[in-house]
C-alpha cells in the first residue's frame, strides 16, 4: 500500500564541532530563512478536527494526511495528489463564492497552508478585511511531500511531471465542481509565494479564460535575468541589462543565506530540463513572465497583478522583478506593487506584506462574494 507522505532524512547529533553539527546548523538556519519543510511519515487524524475547532471558517480535507485516504485523482501527473479547501466563516453552499487558488513556495507542499497560511487567513476572513471566498491550496511537490532535498516544480509541465496540467485540467475542474464557485473569470484569482508566486503569473497570463488577478510575494518574473557583464546578483539597470543565454553552469550561486548557505543554479534547473539539455534556455524563456509580456502580446489593461518583493531579497529577486516592471510600464501595463528596503526572501517579510496583498484583493473580489453573515464563534 503506498502513503502519500514520506519523511524526510533528518540529520543527527554528533559530538561537538563535528562536520555533523556543522550540516545540522546550516540545514536549521535555512528553515529559518525560507518556508518550511515539513512531510509526514505518519498520518494525524485527529489534528484536522483540532485545528477546525480554532477556526471561524472551515478547511476541507482532501489529502492523505488524517487518517484517510482523500485525495483527488490527477490525470495529469498520473497519481492521487493532496488539496486542501477553506470555507470561510458563514459558507452557505447555496451561494456562489470567488475562488483563490493558493501555490506554495519551492520547498513546500500543501502542508504549509494549514502549518502557516490559514490561521492569518481566518482572521482576515472573519474580520471582514477580504469578502467571503473559496480557496484551495493544492499539492505541487514533486513526489507529494515537502523536504529540502528535493526540486521544486514551479508548477510547469516539465520533467518532473505535469504540473501545469496539474492545476488547469485536475484542480481547476475538480473545484468548480464539488464547490459553489462563481463562474465569472474576474472571481477567480492567484496567490502565491515565491515559486508559486511565480506560477501564479505566468498562468494569469497564460489562461485569461479562466483567472482574471493574481497577487504574488517574491514571485520570480524574470528566469533570465543577468546585467550587461553577465552578472545575476546585481540590482536592476536599464542602462546595463542582458539576457541569460547559458544555464548550463553548475556553480553559479543564485542565493546565499547568512553569507554561508549557497543555493547553485543547477539545484533549480537541472530536476526540471535535465543536464546539457541544448534547449533549455529555449524552454525557460517560453515560461518566463517578461517574455511572455511580448510573446502572448499582452496589452494595457489585461493584467491585473500584485507584486510585493524585499530589497535584501536573498535570490536577488528584485533585480528580476524591477526588470519586469520596467518591461511591463514599456508596454503601458501597470502593475500594483510594494516593496520593503530591508526585508528579505521569508516568512517574515511575507507577513509583512500580507496587509497589502488583502487591500489589493478586497475591491476586486467584493463585487463577486455573496452577503454572507459572520460566524458567531
Amino acid at each position: 500500500m503506498s502513503v502519500g507522505h514520506q519523511e524526510c532524512p533528518k540529520t543527527l547529533r554528533s559530538p561537538p564541532m563535528t562536520r555533523a553539527v556543522w550540516l545540522t546548523v546550516f540545514s536549521a538556519m535555512l528553515l529559518v530563512a525560507l518556508p518550511q519543510a515539513r512531510a509526514h511519515l505518519l498520518p494525524r487524524p485527529c489534528k484536522l478536527d483540532r485545528l477546525n475547532r480554532q477556526l471561524h471558517g472551515q478547511v476541507v480535507d482532501h489529502t492523505f494526511n488524517h487518517g484517510r485516504d482523500r485525495r483527488i485523482w490527477s490525470a495529469a501527473l498520473g497519481e492521487k495528489r493532496d488539496l486542501y479547501v477553506y470555507l470561510p466563516p458563514g459558507y452557505d453552499p447555496n451561494k456562489r463564492y470567488p475562488l483563490l487558488l493558493f501555490l506554495h513556495g519551492f520547498r513546500s507542499d500543501e502542508s504549509v497552508f494549514i502549518e502557516d497560511v490559514i490561521h492569518p487567513l481566518d482572521q482576515i476572513f472573519a474580520r471582514g478585511d477580504l469578502p467571503p471566498a473559496i480557496v484551495a491550496c493544492p499539492d505541487g511537490s514533486v513526489r507529494g511531500l515537502s523536504c529540502l532535498t528535493v526540486a521544486g516544480t514551479f508548477f510547469l509541465n516539465s520533467r518532473l511531471g505535469n504540473f501545469e496540467d496539474f492545476l488547469i485540467h485536475d484542480v481547476y475542474p475538480f473545484l468548480c465542481r464539488h464547490y459553489p464557485v462563481n463562474p465569472d473569470r474576474k472571481a477567480h484569482g492567484l496567490l502565491g509565494v515565491s515559486m508559486g508566486g511565480g506560477a501564479a503569473c505566468r498562468l494569469l497570463m497564460k489562461y485569461p479564460d479562466r483567472f482574471g488577478l493574481a497577487a504574488t510575494v517574491f514571485p520570480p518574473l524574470n528566469l533570465r535575468w543577468i546585467d550587461c557583464y553577465g552578472r545575476y546578483r546585481v540590482p536592476f539597470d536599464p542602462d546595463c541589462w542582458g539576457w541569460r543565454e547559458d544555464f548550463s553552469s553548475r556553480k553559479e550561486v543564485i542565493a546565499r543565506f547568512y553569507g554561508v548557505f549557497t543555493v547553485r543554479l543547477k539545484r533549480l534547473v537541472e530536476p526540471l530540463y535535465g543536464r546539457n539539455n541544448p534547449n533549455t534556455t529555449a524552454e525557460i524563456s517560453a515560461s518566463n513572465p517578461i517574455e511572455m509580456l511580448d510573446a502572448l502580446n499582452i496589452q494595457p489593461g489585461q493584467l491585473d497583478l500584485y507584486v510585493g518583493y524585499a530589497g535584501k531579497d536573498e535570490f536577488n529577486m528584485a533585480a528580476q522583478i524591477d526588470s519586469f516592471l520596467y518591461r511591463a510600464k514599456q508596454r503601458g501595463i501597470v502593475v500594483e506593487t510594494e516593496f520593503l528596503p530591508e526585508g528579505r526572501h521569508d516568512a517574515r517579510t511575507a507577513l509583512q506584506l500580507l496587509p497589502g496583498v488583502v487591500r489589493w484583493l478586497q475591491p476586486r473580489l467584493k463585487p463577486y462574494a455573496p452577503d454572507c453573515p459572520p460566524s458567531p464563534r
